[in-house]
C-alpha cells in the first residue's frame, strides 16, 4: 500500500517505526505541519508543509495514489483532521484517525474546564497570578489581553510574542512527574493553563499540579470529524495488518 502519515506526534513516529518493524514493503510517507523549524527526523520521506486545505490534499492523494491516510494529529489540530476527511471522500481514500483518549479529572484535581482559549484568558480573573502557559506557542497570543499576569512558556523553539510579562523557556520533553513538580516549585507557579491533549507525553505536568495542589484550567478539545478511529498506534497498526 501507499500510506500517508499526517504526524507532527509521538504516534506519527511511533507509526513509523512500528510499520518498519513489521517488515511491510509500504510506501510510506510523514506530512509535517512545519510549525516546528528542526522537527525529530524521521527514517521515510517526509514532507513538510500544509498541501492548500483539501482540495490541495485531494489533489496530492491522486498524485500519489495513495491507498491509506493515517490522521496522526494532535487532538487539537482540528483543520488539518477536516482537510483529511474532505479530501479523502472526495478520492475514495481510506482514512484512519489516530484520536487518543482525553483526559479525565481525578481526586485531587483542581480542574476548571473552558471550551477554547479566550475563556481560559477569562478564568484566570482579574487579579494578578504566575500562569504557567502549556499549551504550544501559536496560542500564547490570546493572553496579551490579560496583562496583569506573570507567564512561563516553555517551547522547543524561541517565542517573540507581544505578551508583556513574559518568561520564554525553551526545551524539549518528555518531561516526568517529579521533574514538573521541581519546575513549578522554582518557578512559584501559581496556576497551569494546559490543553487536554490527553496521553502520557505531557500527563506528568498534570500529575504535578495534582501534587502541588494547584489548580488547571483546562481547554477542551475543539470537534472533529466523524471518521474511523482507533485510540492508539497498537490498534492502527492491528489495522493496517488486516488491510
Amino acid at each position: 500500500m501507499r500510506i500517508l502519515i499526517l504526524g507532527g506526534t509521538g504516534e506519527a513516529s511511533a507509526l513509523v517505526r512500528g510499520l518498519l518493524a513489521m517488515g511491510r514493503r509500504d510506501a510510506v510517507t510523514l506530512s509535517l505541519a512545519g510549525r516546528t523549524r528542526q522537527p525529530k527526523a524521521e527514517p521515510v520521506p517526509t514532507r513538510i508543509g500544509g498541501f492548500g486545505g483539501a482540495e490541495g490534499l485531494a489533489a496530492w492523494l491522486g498524485q500519489d495514489r495513495t491507498d491509506l491516510v493515517i490522521d496522526a494529529t494532535h487532538p487539537f489540530a482540528a483543520r488539518m483532521s477536516a482537510n483529511a476527511a474532505e479530501a479523502c471522500a472526495r478520492t475514495g481514500t481510506r482514512l484512519l484517525a489516530i484520536r487518543r483518549p482525553a483526559w479525565t479529572p481525578v481526586p485531587g484535581d483542581r480542574w476548571t474546564e473552558v471550551p477554547d482559549m479566550e475563556a481560559a484568558v477569562r478564568a484566570l480573573g482579574r487579579a494578578p497570578r504566575r500562569v504557567f502557559l502549556t499549551i504550544g506557542r501559536q496560542e500564547v497570543a490570546a493572553f496579551a489581553g490579560a496583562p496583569q499576569h506573570d507567564y512561563v512558556v516553555r517551547a522547543i523553539e524561541d517565542i517573540a510574542l507581544a505578551v508583556p510579562r513574559l518568561t520564554a523557556i525553551q526545551a524539549r520533553g518528555p518531561f516526568d512527574a517529579a521533574a514538573e513538580a521541581a519546575f513549578l516549585a522554582e518557578g512559584a507557579i501559581e496556576v497551569l493553563v494546559s490543553k487536554n491533549s490527553g496521553g502520557g507525553a505531557t500527563y506528568g505536568k498534570i500529575a504535578a499540579a495534582r501534587a502541588l495542589g494547584l489548580p488547571v484550567v483546562m481547554v477542551a478539545r475543539p470537534e472533529k470529524p466523524d471518521v474511523p478511529s482507533v485510540p492508539d498506534v497498537a490498534a492502527a497498526l492491528a489495522g493496517i495488518a488486516a488491510l
